[in-house]
């Protein structure tokens, strides 16, 4: 039987994503620039750390720029000591909103106006932001199409075949943008669902037989060994799941009949966790 294309292939993976799981209704932020504060809080630790910390920091009212940046950096450390690694975390925060500060007066508004391949440069020029948490604040603060790759969208594509054990960052991401419609809401739900079959099923160790993927495995292969997710920067590697309130209800798929939903009434809780 003839192989589908890569762009079929991708779109049936995300129906089946769908079918099994449903809208993952993520990130349950207040604002956009909380959105980003848990971007940079998420590196290397749970979901569950990363709320703890935010709402000490909402209940400190420390989330907004000017507050943030003005923030001793003791104090900050101790609120946010529930994320780990918070020396590094405090500093990282206080350098994006000097940028911030110093680059748009503090408005993501005026940030986010920037022709976005431009802002990822600037985003990536910011000390402590790679390019998973540059991608996480365009595409789920910023609402731009840009796919946010980590380590469960590494493996759950590498044991499908889909791309070899040392693919870049960049080409994964190219892979999705490339075979995709260059849709905010699509690479956020899709990156979601991938997470999802990550926890569930294309653990380290793999539940293949019972994985709504399974129809798309190589064929001969029901489990497979483990990929350790690559490791770069000051800190492991970035898992960044994040999504945010107010995607459009409903949107279309280019390139097929179907619709997908996305639902932001009831946000869920991104989780970090490897399984």
């Amino acid at each position: 039987m003839r192989r589908p294309t890569t762009a079929r292939r991708f779109i049936v993976l995300y129906e089946h994503l769908l079918r099994r799981f449903g809208p993952q209704r993520w990130w349950p932020a207040r604002s956009r620039f909380e959105v980003i504060v848990g971007a940079i809080l998420t590196q290397n630790t749970s979901w569950t750390n990363v709320t703890r910390a935010v709402a000490a920091l909402r209940a400190a009212r420390l989330l907004t720029p000017h507050a943030l940046d003005a923030s001793p950096h003791s104090a900050l450390t101790r609120l946010i000591r529930s994320s780990g690694y918070y020396n590094i975390k405090a500093k990282r925060l206080k350098q994006f909103t000097h940028f911030l500060l110093t680059r748009y007066g503090g408005s993501l508004r005026r940030m986010f106006r920037i022709e976005p391949q431009r802002l990822r440069e600037e985003l990536l020029a910011v000390s402590g932001i790679g390019q998973e948490t540059a991608d996480s604040i365009l595409l789920y603060a910023g609402d731009r199409p840009f796919f946010v790759v980590d380590a469960y969208t590494r493996r759950v594509l590498e044991r499908h075949g889909l791309i070899a054990g040392q693919a870049t960052y960049g080409e994964i991401q190219q892979l999705f943008m490339d075979h995709l419609p260059a849709d905010a809401a699509l690479f956020n739900e899709y990156h979601a669902l991938l997470v999802a079959v990550g926890k569930e099923y294309c653990r380290k160790t793999p539940q293949c037989e019972t994985c709504p993927l399974r129809y798309d495995l190589p064929k001969g292969i029901s489990a497979v060994p483990t990929i350790s997710p690559r490791v770069g920067g000051t800190l492991p590697v970035q898992e960044t799941s994040i999504a945010r309130r107010g995607l459009r209800d409903r949107t279309h798929f280019a390139g097929t009949r179907r619709t997908f939903l996305v639902t932001s009434s009831q946000s869920g809780s991104p989780s970090r966790d490897l399984g």
